[in-house]
C-alpha cells in the first residue's frame, strides 16, 4: 500500500488547497511533498533488491466490463525514477520557500498544480495498466501547461500553446498504439504483455504498434525531430517548471520506450532500431551544435537536454542489456544534473536580471564565487566527466552501440558510436565556452551579487551529493536496473 499512500498524499495536498477559507501556509507544498518523499524512500527500502520482478503491487477492479485494473507495482527500472521524481518536487517546494514564481497568480494554485504533477509523474512510473499508464501520462500536461502560461517569461503564452499541442498531438498517436495491443493481446496488464514477448501479435502488428507507440513517447523524450517545443518551454516556464519538465517529464518517454515498446513488440522493435539510432544520433550532434550557437542560458541548457537524450534513446536502439541500462542510468544522471542546471540559471537570472550570455559579462567567479563554482561543478558533470553521474550513461550507450543487438546492422550502429563520440566532444566545447564567458574574466562594473542562500544550498546540495555518489558507484544504479532489464528483452 506505500505506492497507493504515495499517489494519494500529493493528490490530497492538492485538494486540501481548494477548501474555501482554509488558511494557505506557505509550508504546505514543502511538508505535502516532504512526506511524499518519505513514502518513496520507505518503498526504496521494503524493495527487495535480489529480486527482478514487480513489488509492491496494488492490483484492484478498476472497470470490470471492460478488463480496466488499477494496476501499480515498481521494478529496479521504475524504482530510481519514482524516487528522483519525489526527490526533484520535494527540492522545488524548498527553493519556492525563498525565491517564490513571479506572477499575479495565486502561491496556492502553483503549489495546487505541482503536487497534482507530481501525482501524474508518480503514477507514470508505477502503472501497471496501458490505460492507467496513459492516464497519468495525460495528467502532467494541464498542470504544466498552466504552469508555463501563467507563471512564464515573457513569450510564456506561446511556449504553453506549443507544449500542448505538440503533447496532445502525441499523446493521441500512444493512444492508438497502446489500444492496438491491447486489443489483439486480449489483455492491457502490462506485466502479462511483457513475459508474451510479443507471442499473439503478428510481426506486422508488431512493426505498427511500436511505430504508434513510439511516435508517441518520443514528442516527450524528447526525439528529433519532434523536439521544437522543448526550447521554448524550458525557456519560458519559470525555474521549478524547467528542473520537473527537465528532471522528470522528459523521462516518461524513454522510460515508456523501455516499458512498453521494448518487451510489448519486439519485433517491431528490432525494425525500427536502426530508425531509432539514426534519428538519436542527428539529436546528439544537432543539440550540440544548437547549443554552440545560443545567447540565452537557459536555451542552451535545454538544447542539451535534446543532445543528452539522444544517448539515451541511442542506448535503447542498440537492444542490448548495456545499452538499455546504458539508457536508465543516463535518465537519472540527466534529471539531477540538468535540474540543477536549471536551478542554477534562475538563480543566475535572478541576480542579474538576464540570462543572457553576453549581457552577463565575465568575472563570475570574482564577484559570486560560490554560484560560480557550483555552476562549473553542473557543467562539468553534464559533459561527463569520468567520475561523475553524467559519463556513464554516455560511454555505456555507446559501448552498446559498438555491440549491439542480434539481427541489427553492427556498420550502422558503429557508425552511430563514432558520431555520438563526436557529439560528446561538442558538449565539452559548448559547455567550456559558456564557462569562459560568465565566470572567467574581469568582472564588470555593477551591483553586488548575492550569494548563495540557505534555500538553495538545501535544493542543490543533494543533487550535488547524489551525481558525485552515482558518479563514483554506479552499481548503485546498474545493481537495480540489470536483471529487469534482462527479462524485459527477453533473457530471463
Amino acid at each position: 500500500m506505500i505506492l497507493l499512500a504515495m499517489l494519494a498524499v500529493p493528490l490530497a495536498g492538492a485538494l486540501l488547497l481548494l477548501v474555501p477559507g482554509l488558511r494557505q501556509n506557505r509550508l504546505h507544498g514543502t511538508v505535502v511533498s516532504g512526506i511524499t518523499l518519505i513514502l518513496a524512500l520507505a518503498a526504496a527500502l521494503a524493495f527487495d533488491h535480489g529480486n527482478p520482478r514487480m513489488q509492491l503491487e496494488v492490483d484492484r477492479a478498476w472497470a470490470p466490463a471492460i478488463g480496466l485494473r488499477f494496476h501499480l507495482g515498481v521494478d529496479g527500472i521504475s524504482l530510481p525514477l519514482v524516487v528522483l521524481t519525489a526527490l526533484l518536487t520535494f527540492l522545488c517546494f524548498l527553493y519556492l520557500l525563498r525565491h517564490p514564481a513571479a506572477g499575479g497568480a495565486s502561491p496556492a494554485l502553483l503549489t495546487a498544480l505541482l503536487l497534482v504533477l507530481e501525482v501524474g509523474m508518480l503514477g507514470t512510473f508505477v502503472a501497471l495498466d496501458l490505460v492507467l499508464f496513459f492516464v497519468f501520462f495525460e495528467v502532467v500536461l494541464i498542470p504544466m501547461y498552466v504552469v508555463i502560461a501563467v507563471w512564464g517569461g515573457p513569450g510564456r503564452r506561446a511556449a504553453a500553446y506549443k507544449f500542448i499541442l505538440y503533447t496532445l498531438l502525441g499523446s493521441g498517436v500512444l493512444l492508438v498504439g497502446l489500444l492496438l495491443v491491447g486489443v489483439n493481446a486480449g489483455t492491457l496488464d502490462m506485466v502479462e504483455l511483457a513475459a508474451r514477448h510479443g507471442e499473439g501479435l503478428s510481426r506486422g502488428m508488431q512493426i505498427t504498434a511500436f511505430l504508434l507507440i513510439g511516435l508517441g513517447l518520443a514528442v516527450k523524450a524528447p526525439m528529433w525531430p519532434l523536439h521544437t517545443w522543448l526550447p521554448d518551454a524550458h525557456t519560458e516556464a519559470p525555474t521549478v517548471g524547467s528542473v520537473l519538465l527537465a528532471g522528470v517529464l522528459l523521462k516518461m518517454g524513454t522510460y515508456g520506450l523501455v516499458r512498453l515498446a521494448l518487451p510489448l513488440a519486439p519485433e517491431g522493435a528490432e525494425f525500427w532500431a536502426p530508425w531509432l539510432g539514426l534519428l538519436a544520433v542527428i539529436g546528439i550532434i544537432y543539440g550540440a551544435l544548437a547549443c554552440l550557437a545560443q545567447s540565452d542560458l537557459k536555451r542552451m541548457i535545454a538544447f542539451s537536454s535534446v543532445g543528452h537524450m539522444g544517448f539515451v534513446l541511442l542506448g535503447i536502439a542498440t537492444l542490448t542489456p548495456v545499452g538499455v541500462n546504458a539508457a536508465l542510468f543516463g535518465n537519472i544522471a540527466h534529471g539531477l544534473i540538468t535540474g540543477l542546471l536549471f536551478f542554477l540559471a534562475g538563480a543566475i537570472k535572478e541576480r542579474y536580471g538576464t540570462g543572457d550570455l553576453d549581457e552577463l559579462g565575465g568575472g563570475m567567479l570574482a564577484k559570486a564565487p560560490r554560484l560560480a563554482a557550483i555552476l562549473t561543478f553542473a557543467c562539468v558533470a553534464s559533459l561527463g566527466l569520468p567520475g561523475l553521474a553524467g559519463f556513464w550513461g554516455e560511454m555505456l550507450a555507446l559501448l552498446g552501440a559498438y555491440q549491439p543487438g542480434a539481427g541489427l546492422p553492427r556498420e550502422t550502429f558503429v557508425t552511430f558510436m563514432v558520431f555520438g563520440g563526436l557529439g560528446a566532444v561538442l558538449t565539452a566545447a559548448y559547455f567550456l565556452r559558456m564557462l569562459a564567458k560568465i565566470t572567467h574574466g574581469t568582472p564588470a562594473d555593477g551591483p553586488v551579487v548575492a550569494g548563495v542562500t540557505r534555500h538553495e544550498y538545501a535544493a542543490w546540495v543533494p543533487l550535488i551529493t547524489l551525481t558525485i555518489v552515482i558518479g563514483l558507484w554506479p552499481k548503485l544504479i546498474l545493481d537495480l536496473t540489470s536483471a529487469p532489464v534482462r527479462a524485459l528483452l527477453g533473457g530471463g
